[in-house]
């Protein structure tokens, strides 16, 4: 029963001389009204932080400051203040797969995830800025979505992919059995590039041909950073567009973005809790037969049981995962 300063419904009507029916029509017209004011308020201000949220990623962050409300009622009243998301723009494509180098085999569908540094997937785009195009790659870490390596060039040279690599290398220090998986570009499948993975015991991935959906985890980071942060400001040059970039990552990216894949937390916040669980962090299992190398001079066909990394057991019948 509603209390009011100690005292019940009934109480307050029999001291004032109301009815309980007129108490409560007057609570339905006005009381609602007051909530509802409130709780625009607390949603405006995620919207101001994180321009791009949507409805469900709002409802989740009202979650987490405690208030227990519904999706349908939060999208209500975004539509009323009109504070929906944008709408994405469409994602380019950009890969160059004719070159005289391997052709790794893809691990991911059979590949069972259950920790960090187990599985990272790589990838690039362009940028474009007032007078040229510029290019990131990055690296993700499969199981957090975080992440672990970004470089930003004017070019499609070596140094942009080996640049990333080598910060998600020093960053995470992997043990070896880490997969990284990657399109069948040449920044990826160079000799050069290849070492660094041989030289760090990290077995190479690449997509099947023509099927992006083997890399949708990094896709994904494209398109939200494309949306929430390129096409939202103007950058002056390469080093302007370096800094925000870098902050969008760090700070906000990886500390603060809820993910829907990850229970709505942001990468950091499920990798500390995953570590709080005592989560396997062994690395990930997979079997495979009969895979070829392609573009080698000798082609060699294996069929055996493979298990990387240590401790390590592969399950009977393991479902296809979306990086």
């Amino acid at each position: 029963m509603m209390q009011l300063e100690g005292f019940s419904i009934t109480e307050a009507c029999r001291a004032t001389g109301l009815s309980r029916a007129g108490f409560y029509r007057d609570y339905q017209e006005h009381e609602p009204l007051q909530a509802d004011v409130e709780l625009r308020d607390a949603i405006q201000k995620i919207a101001i932080e994180n321009r791009f949220y949507g409805y469900r990623r709002v409802t989740a962050q009202l979650h987490h400051q405690g208030l227990a409300v519904n999706h349908k009622r939060v999208l209500r009243l975004m539509r009323i203040d009109n504070l929906l998301a944008v709408r994405k723009r469409r994602y380019v494509l950009t890969t160059d797969s004719h070159h005289p180098f391997a052709i790794y085999p893809n691990l991911v569908p059979r590949l069972v995830v259950n920790g960090i540094n187990q599985l990272w997937v790589a990838d690039i785009t362009y940028i474009r800025l007032k007078a040229e195009f510029v290019y990131l790659a990055v690296i993700l870490d499969g199981f957090s979505r975080k992440v672990v390596g970004w470089a930003l060039d004017r070019t499609l040279a070596m140094r942009l992919t080996m640049g990333a690599l080598g910060q998600a290398i020093g960053s995470r220090q992997p043990e070896p059995g880490l997969v990284h998986h990657s399109d069948r570009g040449l920044q990826y499948a160079s000799a050069e590039y290849v070492e660094v993975l041989e030289n760090n015991r990290v077995i190479p991935s690449m997509s099947r041909p023509a099927n992006p959906y083997d890399n949708a985890s990094c896709e994904s980071f494209m398109k939200t950073l494309k949306r929430e942060e390129i096409y939202a400001n103007k950058y002056d040059d390469l080093e302007h567009l370096r800094a925000n970039i870098g902050e969008f990552i760090e700070q906000y990216y990886n500390r603060l973005r809820l993910h829907s894949a990850l229970g709505y937390q942001s990468p950091e916040e499920f990798e500390q809790r995953s570590e709080s669980l005592k989560l396997d962090s062994r690395s990930a299992t997979m079997k495979f037969f009969g895979y070829k190398v392609e573009n080698q001079d000798e082609h060699r066909q294996r069929n055996s049981t493979a298990t990387l990394g240590k401790g390590a057991t592969s399950p009977p019948s393991p479902d296809p995962l979306a990086c």
